[in-house]
């Protein structure tokens, strides 16, 4: 099979510490494929290494038949990159960004105008175009960023936490672009810290330490957990947390919002432990 993204052996280190340690990645072609992990797992140094911004200790990255290392420049026209954090220009409106974009990818200028249309339309930005993008919404910042990197209408689109602080409703309208670009034959890699979003990929890995340690289909990971997880509420929540944290069977313990998640072999005995409401 022919896979749009692959690595083998990847290796990223600063100084002692291993960023990314013998990574292999096959992503198909057409599909959403989302990276899972803590801060610090090696997400970001992932991502840059895809989108020739850096390069590898070790190993090989190939996407779209070209060698990242060997070919870096070459790649660059075929992607979009949308970095965590917004970098596009505050003090220019929503249209300017998109057409300092196109000038930058080199749209020829008999379709760059229709273009820009096209995705005002796309991103449901059309009635804010005259707006600074400084002047926008979280959520607006993000799909004009979305927006700016479709400009070249590049094969592969790396999106690195694109929704981290955007509100649900915006969230679920950012996605709603990416399964349309999907439909259109583009390859997405994106990294995200939110579980339903990954649910929404067509292949999940989750990172811990530079390393992928399971990687599969949304649903095949579900299927696979044979722990319980419970969500509880009592009385008092920090008490109740305590107790719970010193049960051999019990695995974890959080707190997430007025209730206590647990995870756990066996639900029922955590009842005797605690006064469940």
């Amino acid at each position: 099979m022919s896979f749009a993204i692959k690595t083998s052996k990847l290796k990223k280190s600063f100084g002692n510490v291993i960023a990314v340690n013998n990574l292999d990645l096959k992503v198909n072609k057409g599909s959403i494929f989302g990276l899972v992990g803590p801060d610090g797992a090696g997400k970001t140094t992932t991502i840059r290494m895809l989108c020739a911004m850096m390069l590898p200790d070790e190993g090989k990255i190939e996407i779209g038949g070209i060698d990242v290392v060997s070919r870096g420049e070459e790649l660059k026209e075929h992607i979009g990159y949308m970095p965590q954090r917004f970098s596009l220009y505050g003090d220019l409106s929503v249209r300017e960004n998109l057409e300092f974009y196109a000038e930058i990818y080199q749209v020829p200028h008999q379709v760059k105008d229709k273009k820009i249309n096209e995705l005002l339309e796309f991103a449901k930005l059309t009635n804010h175009s005259y707006k600074l993008a400084d002047q926008l919404s979280g959520g607006m910042k993000q799909k004009l960023a979305l927006s700016c990197n479709l400009i070249h209408t590049p094969k592969f689109l790396f999106l690195d936490e694109p929704t981290t602080g955007v509100d649900p409703v915006a969230r679920r309208e950012f996605w709603k672009i990416l399964f349309d670009l999907k439909t259109q034959g583009t390859t997405i890699f994106v990294s995200t810290p939110y579980m339903d979003e990954a649910e929404r990929c067509d292949e999940v890995g989750l990172m811990y330490q530079g390393e992928i340690i399971y990687c599969d289909k949304p649903e095949v990971m579900i299927k696979s957990f044979k722990k319980q997880i419970a969500a509880i509420l009592v009385d008092d929540i920090f008490k109740a947390r305590d107790i719970l944290n010193k049960l051999s069977y019990i695995d974890d313990v959080y707190i997430y919002g007025e209730k206590i998640h647990l995870i756990c072999d066996d639900y029922y005995n955590v009842k005797t432990a605690v006064k469940v409401k």
